[in-house]
């Protein structure tokens, strides 16, 4: 049963990431990739929400498949993030490049402990 859990919300997340991908680049003419890494923070923040939950005994972990190891798992791509990284270096924007590396990381971060915060602040 817990494969399908996964399965599930992986369903779920691949088609939001490309959805909000498109969405969120589509709006932003800049060659910084701003749908990655706002899937990436989006997906932090929901899963250090949902870890906050199951801590406190809000939320199972049935839940945590469904939504943090498939939906999360699915939604958030390290593999695009590294790639749309590279390619800026290799096109000579390095500073892009190693901006999108320490913003990920900062933003990425602080959404988890936000999350986990919220977590907190409602359920604990």
């Amino acid at each position: 049963m817990n494969w399908l859990l996964v399965i599930v919300g992986g369903m779920a997340g691949a088609p939001l990431r490309y959805l909000t991908d498109r969405f969120v680049q589509k709006r932003h003419d800049a060659v910084f990739p701003w749908g990655t890494f706002t899937v990436n923070v989006i997906g932090c923040f929901i899963l250090g929400l949902l870890t906050g939950a199951v801590v406190a005994g809000a939320a199972s972990s049935n839940a945590q498949l469904l939504l943090g190891t498939g939906l999360c798992g699915a939604l958030t791509t390290y593999s695009t993030f590294s790639f749309e990284t590279l390619r800026l270096a290799e096109d000579g924007a390095r500073f892009l490049a190693a901006a999108n590396v320490v913003a990920s990381l900062v933003a990425g971060l602080g959404a988890a402990f936000v999350g986990t915060a919220v977590a907190e602040a409602i359920w604990v």
